[in-house]
């Protein structure tokens, strides 16, 4: 079975996408097209170089998370050299390791641009807070005057995984304006949307199916008593609410749903047993949504959904 796939955002929590996948891949899934905003976008690239469950697993499991967040000289001064980093870097750490970690699992499979990859396997999702727009990478590189084919695959989900405040932005001038490149999660850390303009009613549809990641949710409002209570509710609104009214009216038929627990998308210290409940959880929310799977059942339920409706009367 052949579908279209799409990542959620998530932190390090992405780890249970691993799991995920071993189901799908156990089902006999093959993916065409792949997608994802931050974490999502980690995978959906490696995905779209030839990289296999085991072997993302592999890599995911096997780095130091903590070094993607390690302090700098920066950080040698208590509570002062990280605020003067906020202010003049407007970020707290260097993605730099992250870009050049993603670089190393892609150069093993001969990747290093969007050139060296199948032609609109993957889209990466970045938004650009200068201009308020949301950025579906490689393509809306251009808009920068960069060749979409000779944009770095590790670059492009750098952009993607740059968590404001936390990570480090990416700035790139356009017309001597500076734009600054941040997580896609800002404004779509769920992009299911992203594959809906392949739909046509006189085809086969290739299915696109979702693979998200599901918090416990806060029983008690988290108390906002200054900028920095207020940065980390803002955050995990964003890396948790995004994109939620529509998926849970609409999409729930192609979303398998990993449930994270208590993890937070910025535990960069994670334990051997979180990490093993992770990948656990993702093994069996994909083998409980692929046992229940069919095509007939998912193409029924896509035509009475308004979002198909919608699509449908726009063409």
């Amino acid at each position: 079975m052949r579908v279209h796939a799409v990542f959620e955002g998530g932190g390090v929590r992405g780890i249970g996408f691993v799991g995920a996948l071993h189901a799908a891949e156990q089902a006999g899934v093959q993916f065409g097209r792949v997608a994802g905003t931050s974490a999502g976008a980690i995978v959906a690239a490696l995905i779209a170089c030839g990289y296999k469950a085991e072997h993302i697993g592999r890599c995911l499991k096997d780095i130091p998370w903590k070094l993607w967040a390690r302090g700098d000289a920066w950080h040698r001064f208590a509570y002062v050299g990280p605020t003067l980093r906020l202010l003049t870097k407007k970020g707290l750490h260097s993605a730099d390791m992250l870009e050049q970690t993603i670089d190393k699992w892609l150069a093993r499979h001969g990747v290093r641009t969007f050139a060296d990859i199948r032609a609109q396997s993957l889209t990466v999702v970045a938004s650009d807070i200068s201009r308020g727009k949301l950025l579906l990478l490689p393509e809306d590189i251009a808009t920068y005057g960069i060749d979409p084919a000779t944009l770095s695959v590790a670059r492009a989900v750098r952009m993607s995984a740059s968590i404001p405040y936390f990570f480090e932005p990416v700035t790139i001038l356009k017309e001597r304006v500076r734009c600054t490149i941040v997580d896609g999660g800002v404004l779509s850390n769920f992009p299911l949307w992203i594959f809906d303009e392949l739909m046509h009613e006189n085809v086969p549809l290739t299915p696109v199916i979702g693979f998200r990641l599901i918090g416990s949710r806060h029983v008690h409002p988290r108390r906002i008593r200054g900028p920095l209570s207020m940065l980390d509710a803002l955050l995990h609104t964003m890396l948790d609410a995004q994109d939620e009214r529509y998926i849970e009216k609409h999409q729930r038929f192609r979303t398998v749903k990993i449930p994270t627990g208590l993890i937070a998308a910025t535990q960069f210290h994670l334990t051997d047993a979180e990490i093993k409940q992770l990948i656990d959880s993702g093994y069996a929310a994909g083998t409980s949504f692929f046992d229940q799977w069919s095509y007939a059942r998912y193409d029924a339920i896509l035509h009475r959904t308004s979002a198909h409706r919608a699509y449908s009367g726009r063409r």
